[in-house]
């Protein structure tokens, strides 16, 4: 960043790290962090120049001479607030984990393409599960019926999770999991797959999403009320916290909020707020801040509006920073830090010449590479129409890799900090984000006027509004608005409503026999019959009696699991104590 530095607007809501102090002086303290990272071998050994052979710093700044107001907000990175990132190597100590979304049909079919991602580059996996999973039942469920294996993988017990990973060190590769209703069986069935590998369970590094508050918002595949959610939510950060220290049980996803059509603020606040939420809930429980919060972290979406996107990433870091010291209590820079992964934007794909999409994808990776995220999934060109093709899903990876090693943005920390229109985005995301924070905050208030919160002012705000449609109507204002910025061609899609014409070449997708339901359903019916039934009913009876009462839920579970019940039976279980939720009608 080449000299001064201007940022429009402030926020009143923001406590500095320190009283202003000299640019020299930050930058001496982010140039001791670098070299400390450097000395401890933290920094790759690489080519850091221009195609063109010209030397690039690992991260500019004005001069030392130069006073800027404000600059406290904008920083160095690897300092408070973390606006140009977490680390003051930036992607010079450790790139974006390559992170590809990936399952169809059974644990078998999946298998063989998690190990395709894994032999072409991928450093990491993320598990699609498939509709009959995602809501909790098993694949011979009669709402099954046309659904097994079609938008992800089929998991019907311990045994699908062994063989999804079969072949596959769960020690040693990082996995994330994208589920939320029966997050919490799913986990168990997956510490069973790494039990029967003889993986020590402290080994394992990945993420659960596990976030229902965004399932009652905008993706709608709960399976309770909130409060019984909240509680194995709960019961799941105790027990990683204890028994996994390094996995993360929580990823808060503003991902499918975005896709449900909100704006890139409204993704922002309702994310946020979704984590302050848990937060609360973890301190409700008696945990400490410091040692929890480093187990939360975010998934958000990658849209095609370039520079939005970047602001919104580095609002994003600011504003949890912010929030997690002075109004969590959190001291340790750890448990303030903001990890992401992102997804390019599915919303964003048309069907209408669908090559396209390789080049909106190229842009959403690129804008969330240069707002800092830490893992990444970029969409196939053809998922708007199918599963990905085995050579979409390369052509998804390879987008990536151009990226990461062809383009230099990875050379240099935060390029874009000091941008006199990013730093003014930011600002402006922030103070949206903040007004919407108010605005939960108001509806806590209403609900509980006597300010006793039975968990936090935020988790009750949020509860409030999904109960009076506050976020789903907010969120179907703003696709409605888009939509009809579409319509009447104030909004550009190229292919759609501009430049339609083109040559017709006909994708060949990715098709899911109904062979896999069919096969899955007597695999399961197989599976019943040998395992030990004596066993399963004992566990499950275990399961209601500790549901009934407020044991932890995970070691009952996780037996349950073990002697192979199936995740609709484990679900079932549950429901029998606890019911299950309907959304209130609107119109």
């Amino acid at each position: 960043m080449n000299g001064a530095v201007v940022t429009t607007g402030t926020d009143p809501t923001t406590r500095e790290t320190r009283p202003t102090d000299s640019i020299a002086a930050g930058r001496r303290r982010w140039q001791a962090r670098f070299d400390a990272a450097a000395q401890a071998g933290r920094v790759r050994d690489a080519d850091f120049t221009t195609l063109s052979g010209l030397e690039v710093q690992p991260v500019y700044g004005p001069a030392d001479s130069d006073s800027i107001a404000g600059f406290d907000r904008i920083g160095w990175p690897g300092e408070f607030p973390f606006t140009r990132g977490l680390h003051a190597t930036g992607y010079r100590g450790k790139a974006w984990t390559i992170r590809q979304f990936a399952g169809f049909g059974n644990a078998a079919d999946t298998n063989e393409r998690y190990r395709m991602i894994l032999a072409e580059g991928g450093g990491g996996l993320s598990v699609a599960f498939d509709m009959p999973t995602l809501m909790g039942r098993d694949s011979d469920d009669p709402r099954a019926v046309g659904e097994v294996g079609h938008c992800g993988v089929a998991i019907d017990s311990a045994a699908d999770m062994e063989r999804l990973f079969q072949g596959i060190d769960l020690g040693q590769v990082s996995t994330s999991m994208t589920i939320s209703g029966p997050a919490v069986p799913i986990f168990c069935m997956y510490l069973v797959a790494a039990q029967r590998q003889g993986v020590d369970l402290r080994r394992l590094d990945g993420t659960l999403q596990t976030d229902i508050f965004k399932e009652y918002i905008a993706q709608k595949e709960w399976i309770f009320a909130p409060e019984p959610h909240l509680r194995l939510i709960g019961d799941l950060m105790e027990y990683c916290l204890a028994e996994i220290p390094a996995y993360k049980p929580i990823s808060v996803s503003g991902y499918h909020i975005r896709e449900a059509g909100s704006t890139a603020a409204q993704e922002l606040a309702f994310t946020l707020a979704d984590g302050f939420a848990y937060v609360e809930l973890g301190l409700s429980r008696g945990l400490d801040v410091n040692a929890f919060a480093p187990g939360l972290s975010f998934f958000f979406d990658a849209h095609v509006d370039f520079f939005e996107e970047i602001a919104k990433f580095r609002a994003a870091r600011r504003i949890w920073a912010r929030w997690m010291r002075d109004r969590f209590g959190a001291d340790d820079p750890r448990a303030q830090w903001l990890r992401f992964h992102t997804q390019t934007a599915g919303v964003s794909l048309t069907a209408q010449q669908p090559d396209n999409n390789v080049v909106r994808t190229a842009i959403e990776a690129l804008s969330a590479v240069l707002g800092g995220t830490n893992s990444l999934h970029t969409n196939a060109l053809d998922e708007v129409l199918a599963l990905p093709s085995a050579k979409a899903a390369q052509i998804a990876l390879r987008t990536q890799q151009v990226i990461m090693q062809e383009s230099g943005v990875a050379n240099v920390a935060d390029p874009l900090g000091g941008s006199w229109y990013v730093e003014a985005l930011t600002d402006r995301m922030e103070a949206e984000a903040e007004a919407i924070f108010a605005g939960i905050r108001e509806r806590a208030a209403k609900a509980v006027p006597s300010g006793s919160y039975p968990i936090g002012e935020m988790t009750s705000g949020i509860l409030a509004g999904i109960e009076d449609g506050y976020f789903t109507g907010a969120i179907a204002d703003a696709a409605f608005d888009f939509a009809m910025a579409v319509e009447d061609g104030r909004k550009k899609m190229v292919g759609v409503n501009t430049l339609t014409g083109g040559v017709g070449d006909d994708l060949e997708i990715l098709r899911i026999s109904d062979q896999v339901e069919v096969e899955q359903r007597a695999e399961l019916a197989r599976r019943r019959a040998a395992r030990d039934q004596d066993a399963v009913d004992t566990a499950l009876r275990d399961l209601v009696t500790a549901a009934s009462g407020r044991t932890n839920l995970i070691p009952p579970m996780l037996i349950a699991a073990q002697a192979e019940a199936t995740l609709g039976e484990i679900c079932d279980a549950l429901r029998g104590v606890w019911g299950t939720y309907t959304e209130p009608a609107r119109i």
